[in-house]
């Protein structure tokens, strides 16, 4: 019984796996031969785009020229003040008033002492008439002396006396000329004395000298002014101010007198236009360094004393461009992956300006070309891949 069991149970297992197999064979078609699967890929274009080439500086803002405001009269308190930090004032505009009281009295003691100067030049002068007189009535006495002495009647001793007369006479009057000369001299003092009182009179007003903006006011009444000391006020000429800003000795090379810069003050929110207004000639020899001027418009917010930065615009043009995610540098410059027919190539390339997330392509590669668009992407040349385009503004951020 076993034996017969064992048997038909195998033939029935057999029949049973010659029918599956058949089912198989009539539903399952052969199966095709495997195709390889590219790797994706994503590229980027070569495009033409405008591009600025901008240097970026950074310093502090101040005045393109202050001027400070000293009196121009010695040791005079200040009476009245007329302008306060932050006033603008015109040229020859009155910012402090001295006291006069003490000029005005010595004006007047001078004032006496000319008309004292003024009646000793006429006592000269009347002085100058009497020995005048004295000298042409010698000069007769001598003369009628002489005519005597040749009919006998005036001796020689008288003759004699006569001249010595004459001579006398004209001593006093020379010295009397002299006196009126040394009194007009006198009265010339005195008047040039009073026209410097005048003069510091007319300078009790402390002047502007430029107009501008007050920055910084030292005055205070009752103080004595000097001209030696901290300055009265301190104006900055027409407002103006600049940005002061240190650049490398390669990035100040670039920058020309003129150029266009936007400056940003630190805690605001708009972008200032500015101009170049001086390249320094000079680079420090320490810190390779040098200064650039840029003048803002006084009227944007900016104030002297701010920090900030700017981006001096060196060049605009419009070339040939690639994101910077697309270029590979080493010691041998720089290069890109071309992507043509689907297989990639390494290419040599030449750059230019870099403007943000793009730098200009200035040779080896040609409007329109693609590339691979991340330099890190595992590609090799003569590998085929599946180009995948970049999302726009995706590969330059």
């Amino acid at each position: 019984m076993f034996r017969k069991f064992s048997k038909s149970a195998g033939i029935s297992a057999l029949l049973l796996s010659l029918a599956a197999s058949s089912a198989l064979s009539q539903e399952a078609p052969p199966a095709a031969a495997a195709q390889p699967k590219l790797p994706s890929i994503v590229v980027t274009e070569t495009v033409t785009k405008p591009l600025v080439d901008r240097i970026i500086a950074t310093g502090t803002i101040k005045p393109v020229q202050e001027v400070y405001v000293q009196p121009l009269v010695e040791g005079l308190s200040i009476k009245t003040l007329g302008a306060d930090i932050g006033d603008e004032v015109k040229a020859d505009s009155v910012l402090a008033t001295l006291n006069e009281d003490a000029l005005l009295l010595e004006k007047s003691q001078l004032e006496a002492n000319k008309a004292k100067a003024e009646a000793g030049l006429a006592q000269y002068k009347a002085q100058v008439i009497e020995a005048e007189a004295n000298l042409a009535d010698a000069t007769r006495q001598r003369d009628r002396t002489k005519r005597l002495s040749q009919s006998g009647t005036s001796t020689v001793s008288q003759v004699e006396q006569a001249e010595a007369l004459v001579e006398v006479r004209q001593a006093q009057l020379n010295a009397a000329k002299q006196s009126v000369a040394v009194g007009d001299s006198d009265i010339k003092v005195v008047e040039a004395q009073i026209e410097d009182i005048d003069l510091k009179l007319a300078r009790t007003g402390v002047k502007a000298p430029v107009s501008g903006v007050v920055s910084a006011r030292s005055a205070k009444v009752g103080a004595i002014a000097s001209g030696t000391g901290e300055p009265l006020f301190t104006i900055i000429r027409d407002g103006a101010i600049e940005l002061v800003a240190d650049l490398s000795e390669t990035d100040i090379q670039k920058v020309k007198v003129g150029q266009k810069a936007l400056v940003s003050v630190a805690g605001g929110k708009t972008k200032i236009e500015g101009k170049v207004r001086l390249v320094s000639p000079t680079v420090d020899a320490t810190t390779r360094l040098g200064a650039v001027h840029i003048v803002i418009d006084d009227e944007s917010g900016a104030r002297a004393g701010m920090y900030a930065s700017a981006e001096i615009v060196v060049t605009e043009t419009s070339a040939l461009a690639l994101p910077l995610s697309a270029v590979i540098t080493g010691r041998d410059g720089s290069s890109a992956r071309k992507v043509q027919d689907n297989v990639v190539k390494q290419v040599k390339i030449e750059t230019g300006i870099q403007d943000g997330g793009f730098v200009q392509v200035v040779s080896g590669l040609e409007a329109g070309d693609l590339v691979v668009a991340k330099a890190g992407a595992f590609v090799r040349d003569g590998d085929k891949i599946a180009p995948v385009p970049a999302e726009p503004g995706a590969v330059a951020n």
